[in-house]
């Protein structure tokens, strides 16, 4: 079975160490969840930090991994070395469309610029009916409160629609965000509100 073929969650995390070890406990017992439940998991492939872990933790279930890396990284040694499949891109972008075009969620831990960007990036391709998927913050630690309340105050400002709240779910433990993602799939996935005024 290809990575397209099975379904998949896309995970977005940090990628170094020097962690809490809460957050890499947590990420570790996502990837556990998710391959018991039958979930393969699409990450960045990083060899170390809260893609590791998420990695191992899924491979420890029996799983399968796809990583998604550019080349210059698996140049550089960053890779992890036991994904079940690695796809190789030519560029940072070519690996957010190859991570969105595999998966039918998305699950954000938590992490720096780049895992924001990602988050952000699917949070816009959601608002603009790009990417009809799932998207659950698994908000370890309170780690994403500070961006929860930016989102809330770009809403109250008028920069997006009160409706977009529903965009996006946080929880606060691995199995909710499993669950989480479930139950948006099952409930089915409503288009977003434009945020462009008709004239």
């Amino acid at each position: 079975m290809t990575a397209r073929e099975q379904r998949n969650i896309c995970v977005f995390g940090a990628s170094n160490d020097g962690l809490k070890p809460q957050y890499v406990a947590a990420a570790r017992e996502l990837g556990n969840i998710m391959a018991r439940r039958g979930w393969g998991c699409v990450n960045g492939a990083g060899n170390d930090g809260m893609m590791r872990a998420v990695t191992d933790g899924v491979l420890e279930a029996g799983g399968r991994v796809t990583g998604v890396i550019p080349q210059f990284m698996i140049d550089n040694g960053w890779a992890h070395d036991r994904l079940t499949t690695t796809v190789a891109t030519a560029s940072m972008h070519e690996r957010k469309q190859e991570m969105a075009r595999l998966s039918q969620a998305v699950i954000a831990l938590p992490g720096g610029c780049g895992t924001l960007e990602e988050l952000l990036e699917a949070l816009t391709w959601r608002q603009l009916n790009i990417m009809p998927r799932p998207i659950v913050v698994l908000n370890t630690l309170g780690y994403y409160n500070a961006l929860i309340a930016m989102i809330e105050h770009a809403i109250d400002e008028g920069f997006m629609k009160d409706s977009h709240r529903n965009l996006w779910r946080v929880v606060d433990t691995p199995q909710q965000a499993v669950d989480a993602v479930e139950q948006m799939l099952g409930e089915g996935i409503a288009e977003a509100e434009s945020k462009y005024s008709t004239h």
